[in-house]
């Protein structure tokens, strides 16, 4: 815990000192009973339950006074507080590698049930969007609060031939920055060492004739707070831009990009009209691209493992540990104790302390 004003810690030294006085005081009161009553009257006063009440409301006073100096303080503490994450694209891999059933009952089916219980698991005010990519990329829903055309969406993805992961990134940067026009065929191979002319260029980005485009000037990876990327794929790029290439556009813009690997490392062979191929996870472009925007890197090799992959996301991306003033907890703790100090010695002695 830090202390935003520590120099008013000095404070609690007032603390041992009001111990002290009130040692003084029942010492005085000691005496003085000795003075005008006699010692058996004394003696009796000072035994029995009555004896331990007496100390009860000047200590739980103490604990009030502390708690109200902690409180001047300023206290902060590190806690688990709803992100500012407004929207999020579900990237999702629909190329026919995903039809192996290496991951039961197929990729595809265990990718899509994990996604649907990830959209329902998410708080209403939480904007998601749909793309799926195979050889060529498109939003199928575009961000939206609405579940109930999300599920719709995810109904209507199919398989299809190729796989472009890169497209499927880019696509998810459009659904984020409507504004702006991804030109992918001028993707600069190191956008992060581009620092010379227009920084629009320089993302492979043009601004959009209908209105201004997102950050126009790169940013630090990571830092852009409203949005992020989910990028489930077996990571098989066959056509379409580099998909790491494409993250390095994602961290100019401070999108990060977490990737989620489906499938064995061993894979398996799928066959079709006279045809067979070896689908197996690639996983290195995917440790790339969460790598390269500040984000992690899943790996699921079984349904369950992608369920828990997608709880993990929900709460990275619902919850993120900050520091908050708690000075407030501490007022009211230090109220708390004030009053139940009040009321135990209006209870007992028909006074306030």
């Amino acid at each position: 815990m830090n202390f935003i004003w520590p120099d008013m810690l000095w404070l609690l030294l007032l603390l041992p000192l009001l111990v002290l006085a009130y040692g003084i005081i029942l010492r005085r009161r000691k005496k003085f009973a000795l003075q005008y009553a006699g010692l058996a009257t004394a003696r009796q006063a000072m035994e029995g339950t009555s004896r331990m009440r007496r100390h009860i409301p000047p200590v739980l006073f103490l604990i009030a006074l502390g708690l109200m100096l902690l409180a001047a303080a300023r206290p902060a503490a590190i806690m688990m507080l709803p992100t500012d994450q407004k929207t999020m694209i579900l990237a999702v891999d629909v190329s026919g590698s995903m039809r192996a059933n290496d991951v039961a009952p197929s990729r595809l089916a265990a990718a899509l049930e994990a996604v649907k219980t990830f959209i329902r698991d998410q708080p209403r005010h939480s904007r998601i969007g749909l793309v799926a990519f195979a050889g060529t990329a498109a939003v199928v829903q575009a961000p939206t609060a609405n579940r109930g055309d999300l599920n719709d969406a995810l109904g209507r993805m199919q398989l299809q031939r190729g796989t472009a992961v890169g497209s499927g990134l880019l696509v998810s940067l459009k659904a984020i920055f409507p504004d702006v026009e991804f030109n992918l065929d001028s993707l600069d191979p190191h956008p992060l060492e581009s620092r010379d002319g227009n920084k629009a260029q320089a993302l492979g980005s043009e601004p959009s004739k209908s209105g201004p485009p997102g950050p126009a000037a790169p940013v630090a990876p990571g830092s852009y707070k409203s949005a992020a990327i989910i990028l489930l794929t077996d990571g098989q790029t066959t056509t379409g831009p580099d998909p790491v290439e494409a993250a390095y556009m994602a961290a100019e813009r401070g999108v990060r990009v977490y990737t989620v690997g489906i499938g064995t490392e061993a894979g398996q062979i799928i066959t079709g009209d006279g045809w067979a191929m070896h689908v197996r996870l690639d996983e290195e472009p995917l440790k790339k691209i969460a790598e390269v925007t500040k984000a992690q890197y899943f790996h699921a090799g079984t349904a369950a493992d992608l369920a828990k992959v997608y709880r993990t996301l929900s709460s990275h991306l619902t919850l993120e540990r900050r520091e908050r003033e708690v000075s407030g907890l501490f007022a009211a703790g230090a109220a708390l104790f004030a009053l139940l100090s009040a009321g135990l010695s209006m209870l007992w002695f028909n006074r306030i302390l």
